[in-house]
């Protein structure tokens, strides 16, 4: 049986985050209710103090991650390990780009190699089709050969592994997700038109979205860099002579949406409009 399920429907659940050292940014232990599953977040300069503990000891699979020095989106790497220790301790030594761990473990010690590669495969499919940040593995790996109920478990697994990611403020597995009643909001400049939507997690470009293929003086650096990321990764491809938007795309500001939508330096809160022609700052101070 072939899966490729998302997290299941989003019902009330509570999440237990116990800072280990006191910190809200230091070595934090997440548990679930009603999951046999446990989480470990810790920075990267504490590894060297937080390695000795016995979750580190144990089978799981893990995702570090930072920002890109290009672009400042977050770049990530998901990984599983046999003990999870050793493979920290590498990419400690090996790879410079990222500032945090997050490491997911049973808590009955009931998940083995086999679990975790498939896991791991599936957290790189989810990333690489979200394209939310930048996937540091350079392919993504085959599912080992699970028996039918086997990947059930780690597809329920996984889901709950999937509704902790965004509380510890790493979404980068998910698609956004439109709200019924959310306000569309639309931009428009020469040779550029897309509509969008606010939420949790920033601006939300919808897939169709026809992004401007040239630059204006003065555009941003950082958003130079971006729509040439979004270029390579697909998620603007050039279609009848257009960049399009292939898929929703979250940003982190309406207006950093803008400005690579538009192909210039631009501020979301006035560039977003509604069908009644109220800018985006207009109906977020007339719902203040």
């Amino acid at each position: 049986m072939t899966q490729n399920s998302t997290p299941a429907k989003l019902r009330p659940s509570s999440i237990k985050i116990f800072l280990a050292e006191g910190s809200p940014t230091g070595l934090r232990i997440v548990e679930k209710s009603n999951w046999i599953g446990l989480g470990v977040v810790f920075p990267r300069p504490g590894l060297v103090d937080v390695k000795s503990r016995a979750e580190f000891g144990k089978t799981g699979v893990y995702v570090i991650s930072g920002p890109s020095e290009v672009t400042g989106r977050e770049r990530i790497y998901i990984g599983e390990g046999d003990p999870v220790r050793p493979r920290l301790d590498s990419h400690a030594a090996k790879k410079d780009f990222w500032t945090q761990g997050f490491v997911f473990i049973s808590k009955d010690n009931n998940l083995n190699k086999a679990h975790v590669q498939y896991l791991e495969a599936r957290l790189c499919e989810l990333a690489a089709a979200a394209k939310r940040v930048e996937l540091d593995n350079g392919n993504t790996p085959a599912r080992p050969s699970l028996s039918e109920s086997d990947q059930a478990e780690m597809e329920a697994f996984l889901s709950e592994m999937l509704v902790c990611f965004p509380v510890l403020g790493l979404s980068a597995f998910e698609s956004p997700a439109e709200r019924v009643s959310t306000p569309i909001f639309t931009a428009k400049g020469p040779n550029a038109c897309a509509k969008g939507y606010e939420s949790e997690e920033g601006f939300v470009v919808r897939e169709g979205a026809i992004v401007r293929m040239t630059e204006a003086g003065g555009t941003p650096a950082f958003v130079s860099a971006l729509r040439r990321q979004l270029k390579d990764a697909g998620v603007i491809a050039e279609k009848g002579g257009q960049w399009v938007l292939t898929q929703d795309y979250v940003f982190g500001s309406s207006s950093t949406a803008a400005s690579v939508v538009l192909g210039r330096n631009s501020n979301g809160r006035v560039e977003w409009k509604d069908d009644k022609e109220r800018t985006l700052r207009q109906v977020q101070e007339a719902a203040g």
